[in-house]
């Protein structure tokens, strides 16, 4: 099983970012309202099939937000955001649960809309990059998630079937567009976070990671039960 997880929200905690974004805006929920700006950016540059550098695009979106608080943004803002986004921390269920699926001999993969250096970062910050078999970014594809192909970079370098994948993600486009690339899913229903409606039902969902990673565990485990093998690994 390649259990391939999204990187923020999913793993790592943007919460941690909302101090800094209410200091330059003055606004409890400037943080969210930027994070959700970056995410409708990226699906624009997607449904348009273009690309654009993920991080170029949350640095325009820190720009717009600030503005609509009447603040213009300066260098020292987007350093203090890129650091911000660096050093998130990981939500307090995530290393246990990685290591639940390590220890059963799942491959662990990220793969990430941020550019490769960024993710590389955030993830050594939060203490959890040894629990990665590798790490890949949308960049490689050029196609930001949900587009097929950035599925596909991971797909490829390992080459398996879609169906021996589970793409692990807290946002619904994610978990929509993994599905439509032939992924099962996971859906990480962190606060505030639910599925699309109209849209189909992940293949897992659970509160969280260590809940999530005990439904994929046992459904390798009936796997196993019914064909003789498991495909753990």
């Amino acid at each position: 099983m390649l259990c391939v997880f999204d990187v923020n929200e999913t793993l790592l905690d943007l919460t941690a970012m909302d101090d800094l974004f209410a200091g330059m805006t003055g606004t409890p929920s400037a943080r969210r309202e930027w994070f959700d700006l970056v995410i409708r950016t990226a699906l624009t540059v997607t449904a348009a099939e273009s690309y654009r550098d993920f991080a170029e695009i949350a640095g325009l979106a820190a720009a717009t937000v600030l503005a609509r608080h009447g603040r213009r943004a300066t260098d020292a803002d987007r350093q203090a955001i890129g650091a911000g986004l660096r050093s998130l921390p990981a939500h307090a269920d995530v290393p246990g649960a990685l290591d639940r699926l390590s220890i059963a001999g799942a491959r662990i993969v990220a793969l990430t809309n941020s550019p490769l250096a960024t993710v590389e970062a955030q993830l050594t910050h939060a203490g959890i990059r040894d629990r990665f078999d590798g790490v890949f970014s949308a960049e490689e594809a050029g196609a930001l998630k949900p587009a097929p192909a950035a599925y596909r970079v991971v797909l490829d370098a390992y080459r398996v079937d879609p169906a021996a994948a589970v793409m692990i993600a807290a946002h619904d486009w994610d978990i929509a567009g993994a599905g439509l690339a032939g992924l099962r899913t996971g859906f990480l229903a962190r606060p505030g976070h639910s599925l699309l409606p109209g849209t189909p039902q992940a293949t897992f969902t659970a509160p969280d990671l260590d809940a999530l990673a005990t439904q994929l565990l046992d459904a390798d485990q009936r796997h196993h039960n019914s064909d003789g093998h498991s495909d753990v690994g």
